[in-house]
């Protein structure tokens, strides 16, 4: 494989109701350490000024920011595809509308991809706030298996930087009422079901806004789906049969008590 070394990242963007925080998770890309970069934003039908915010950057930075519509709610899985059909970029990064991230994401990703060419995906370590700040972080594994879809999503989707090709080989986002919330889950599925790789950096690139907000979008259905991926996960990599019982793993848990599941979230989260 040749490597570019002025590689051009696609940045897509799902945006919804996030006029309070899109601006400053704009920011954080416009002041990357790693300049080649473009930003397909796609609105699902807003109905606050997150559009007015997004046309904003898109009048200061024309040749950069481009802003396309949906004419209805269509979703994530939806949207995101809409953006992968207008970004051309060598290499596809997510950012969501109202996180953050550090100066030096894209250019440590990029490094990443370009010293491993056997690795199509790189992500990151993530840390979690709300209104008080900094509470919790992940610890993802460096080297993700097949076995690791078993415990979830292995990749954190939005500070995740992939190869285009493999988005275009396994056609991009499924749509679905069974993937919502769950999309990224099942993308990595059907990548590394077509031998495809990933990888995590080990540091903290991206904060994610986990507050009383994100709490309450964590809906019991959410959690079928979730069960119905890692099922998928099983069958199509090929895992153990009896492997199937920990699809109860995320029912179970939504069937705990809101404020219970908070407590045991955050502490998991808190702990090293």
């Amino acid at each position: 494989m040749v490597l570019k070394m002025n590689e051009k990242i696609s940045v897509i963007m799902g945006i919804y109701n996030c006029a309070e925080t899109l601006e400053e998770a704009l920011d954080c890309i416009v002041k990357q350490t790693y300049t080649n970069w473009e930003v397909i934003m796609c609105d699902d039908c807003s109905t606050d000024h997150t559009v007015k915010i997004a046309e904003k950057y898109v009048i200061e930075y024309p040749n950069q920011f481009v802003l396309l519509k949906n004419d209805e709610n269509k979703g994530l899985n939806y949207t995101l595809n809409k953006c992968l059909k207008s970004a051309d970029g060598d290499y596809i990064a997510r950012m969501d509308g109202d996180d953050l991230c550090a100066e030096d994401r894209f250019e440590k990703e990029v490094e990443a991809l370009r010293k491993n060419p056997k690795i199509a995906i790189v992500s990151t370590d993530m840390s979690f706030f709300d209104e008080n700040g900094v509470w919790g972080k992940t610890y993802t594994e460096l080297y993700p298996t097949k076995e690791s879809f078993l415990k979830g999503t292995p990749f954190c989707h939005a500070a995740c930087m992939v190869r285009k090709e493999a988005y275009e080989k396994v056609k991009g986002y499924s749509i679905s009422d069974r993937l919502l919330r769950v999309e990224d889950y099942h993308l990595w599925i059907k990548m590394y079901a077509k031998g495809f790789k990933g990888m995590n950096l080990q540091e903290s690139l991206y904060s994610m806004r986990d507050d009383r907000n994100a709490q309450g979008r964590r809906k019991f259905k959410y959690r079928i789906n979730e069960a119905y991926v890692k099922g998928y996960a099983i069958k199509e990599l090929n895992l153990k049969k009896n492997n199937y019982l920990t699809c109860l793993i995320p029912i179970l848990k939504g069937m705990v008590p809101s404020f219970i599941y908070r407590i045991m979230h955050r502490k998991s989260l808190k702990s090293s």
